[in-house]
């Protein structure tokens, strides 16, 4: 880690978990993932069904002073069963939602995405970063940086109308979108540039609930000393708090840079499925683990029931 700064989970999101969301936690073997189920448990905002080898589940909640005889525990053979397990469970309605734990992120999806499972809507998959920055107010959302590598026009329009939703269930009626490339003007030697043009064209005339613009570089988003000097008028340059990005490079680099240059909290879920799914990296501090969990609590309760 390259800043010094603590992590927070930032209050903004669990002040807005209500009810306790049943959520199944999807490879509960190592200890990260069962002090974090365990913290989300004792805060009210999950009801865990963990999953994965059931003796050393036990173990583990021993080792950390979890009193498991109360949780509902599914044996399962290996990381592949018990993503298994955990999408039938939400295809019959036993689960609101998933959690990631020891297993492989690639498993789980394809076990969300089979047809038996039946989690798939009309919507695409996609993935949200809710960013919580040290001494700065309120937060900013970066989408998608983990799930579709490098969606075309049409498929971040989907990615758009999924964080909307979002953005709408954590109570932001008229979210500020910036379509980020390298510049302010679109540039046919700069794809992404003339791509972002065609978004901001296409979701002005097709969704609401939203302020959109693009193209902007990452400056003239949330600068508005930057985007004034370039001479941009925009309600969003300056103040954009989703950040649409052209492809997963963009997107990753961008949250990881947050995290360990400015410790910034990252909570990660996918969006577009019939429940939220809880999606971190195994480096990821409790913290994050924690903001994800109420982020998903919240999506769960507003936007899908």
């Amino acid at each position: 880690m390259l800043s010094d700064k603590p992590f927070t989970c930032p209050i903004e999101l669990l002040s807005q978990s209500s009810t306790a969301t049943v959520m199944a936690v999807v490879g509960a073997t190592d200890t990260l993932t069962l002090k974090s189920a365990q913290l989300a448990t004792n805060m009210k905002l999950i009801e865990p069904i963990l999953i994965g080898d059931e003796p050393l589940i036990k173990q583990i909640g021993e080792e950390i002073e979890w009193d498991l005889s109360s949780t509902k525990v599914v044996s399962s053979r290996n990381e592949q069963q018990s993503a298994e397990i955990a999408t039938l469970l939400a295809r019959d309605g036993e689960v609101e939602a998933l959690m990631k734990g020891n297993v492989h992120t690639d498993i789980l999806m394809r076990a969300v995405l089979n047809r038996h499972a039946n989690l798939r809507t009309d919507n695409r998959l996609s993935h949200a970063f809710h960013m919580t920055i040290p001494n700065r107010p309120g937060s900013l959302v970066i989408t998608d940086a983990a799930v579709n590598v490098a969606p075309s026009v049409n498929q971040r329009l989907e990615i758009l109308h999924n964080v909307v939703a979002m953005m709408h269930a954590l109570g932001n009626l008229k979210p500020k979108i910036a379509v980020l490339s390298a510049t302010e003007t679109p540039n046919q030697n700069m794809p992404s540039s003339v791509e972002a043009e065609q978004i901001v064209t296409k979701a002005r005339k097709e969704m609401s609930g939203l302020e959109i613009a693009g193209p902007l570089a990452f400056d003239n988003a949330l600068s508005t000393k930057a985007a004034r000097i370039k001479g941009i008028k925009s309600t969003v340059a300056g103040a954009a708090e989703v950040l649409l990005v052209p492809n997963i490079e963009t997107g990753n680099v961008l949250f990881k840079a947050m995290v360990y240059l400015l410790s910034a909290t990252a909570a990660g879920i996918v969006l577009g499925a019939k429940i939220p799914i809880v999606l971190t990296s195994r480096a990821d501090p409790p913290e994050a683990r924690l903001a994800s969990t109420a982020l998903a609590n919240i999506v769960a309760e507003k936007l899908l029931k």
